[in-house]
Formats: structure tokens, sequence, C-alpha cells
């Protein structure tokens, strides 16, 4: 979408509010499914070169399961993005957020039945893992078409590399800066909540409450003129 454009966009409100389901997103399943991301893959890779070299603590299967699983979530939403990427944006969004919703409210009714300490079922956990990271890889492939920069709701690596080479400091004139600190306070925000919500009511309630946020957002969002026409048109 061009700049002048972005101005006039509803998408940087949604994507931080999508930045904070990240981190609920990742309390389930850091805290809750034993040390796997299901919305960062590279923390997986990292895990699974630990499980590679038999570390105490470390399983292969898990984090396997979440890149595949994410895999194939990118890989539907690049479909979807080509089939929708012509149409009115709201169309794009309502469809992308349904999908997610659905598939986080699916977890949800999962973790009813899935005992965290233990681990158990191992049919639950796998189908935790595997609903939320299909979630997320649709998720990220959709943003990554949508191209509204230092939004990426899942990763802050760039956004805190770009504060500190963008900024006055650096010599540079710290574009995006507003935007880019939002983007962590948000993550940082949805993952002490989720911290909360786990430790204290378990899983089902954050994933409810991320997919709740990903729908209401996302209705809110369509409602803006800008969605009427096809993204960046």
């Amino acid at each position: 979408m061009p700049p002048a454009s972005q101005s006039a966009s509803p998408l940087p409100g949604l994507l931080l509010l999508l930045s904070a389901t990240t981190g609920l997103v990742d309390a389930v399943s850091v805290l809750g499914l034993g040390k796997v991301f299901t919305a960062n893959m590279t923390g997986n890779v990292v895990f699974l070169g630990f499980a590679a070299a038999q570390t105490p603590g470390f399983r292969v299967a898990p984090y396997l399961v979440a890149l595949l699983t994410f895999f194939i979530g990118a890989l539907i939403a690049g479909r979807v993005g080509q089939g929708l990427g012509k149409r009115p944006l709201r169309h794009w969004l309502t469809v992308a957020a349904l999908i997610e919703a659905a598939l986080l409210w699916i977890a949800a009714i999962v973790a009813l039945n899935f005992h965290m300490p233990t681990l158990q079922p191992a049919a639950g956990l796998f189908a935790i893992i595997s609903l939320t990271a299909i979630a997320m890889g649709f998720r990220n492939a959709t943003i990554r078409q949508l191209k509204v920069p230092d939004l990426t709701t899942t990763v802050l690596t760039l956004t805190v590399t770009g504060i500190a080479a963008d900024s006055s400091l650096a010599g540079g004139a710290n574009p995006n800066l507003g935007r880019r600190i939002a983007a962590i306070v948000a993550i940082f925000a949805g993952a002490a909540a989720g911290a909360l919500m786990v430790v204290h009511m378990g899983l089902a309630l954050p994933l409810l409450v991320s997919g709740a946020i990903v729908l209401v957002g996302t209705l809110l969002c369509v409602r803006h003129p800008a969605a009427a026409l096809p993204h960046g048109g």
C-alpha cells in the first residue's frame, strides 16, 4: 500500500491489536504446551537444535509439528490472498479473521480437557499446537501480503533493530517510532495478560480471548471506508 494510503488506512490499528494476541498465544504455547512457540518459528528452530542435541526438557516432535503446521497455515493464506487480494480489503480481512478465530476457538475447546502439568493427553497437546500454529502461519502470511511497515504482529527483532539503527543517535530520523514502540508494548501486554490467564485459569480462556480480539477487531476495522477498496487500490 502506498504511503499516502497508509495514513488513511485502518490496518495499523488492527495490526497492533493482533500483536497483543501474539503475546496471548505465546503464553499458551510456551507456558502451557511445553516450551514450544506456535506464533514465532525462530524459537522452534533453536529449540529443535537443543532437542537434536538431546538436551533434557526438549523433544523433537512438538517443534516439528509446530513448524510443519505453521507452514501449512502460511501456504493456505497465500492461496487465499491470491484469490481475494484484488477484491475489497474488507472481504479479505473478514475471511482471514474468521479462519483464524475459528482455529483459536477450536483449540480452546480442545484445551478444556488438556492437563498442563502432565501435557496430557498427547493428542490434545499436538492438536492445540497444530491449530494455533496453523492460525499463526495463516496470519503471518496474510500480514506479509498486506505489507504494513514495522507491524508484523509476531516478531520484534527487526522492530527493535529499526528503533536503534534509525534513531537520531545513529543519525537517523526515527521513522515510525511510535508504531514500533506500540508494537513492542502490545506484544508485552498480551504476553503478561496471557501468562496471568494461563497460570490462574488454564489455556482455554486466552485462546478464546485471542479469537474474540481477532474477529471483533477485524469487524471494526472493515467498517472503515478504505476497506471498501482493494488493498493498495
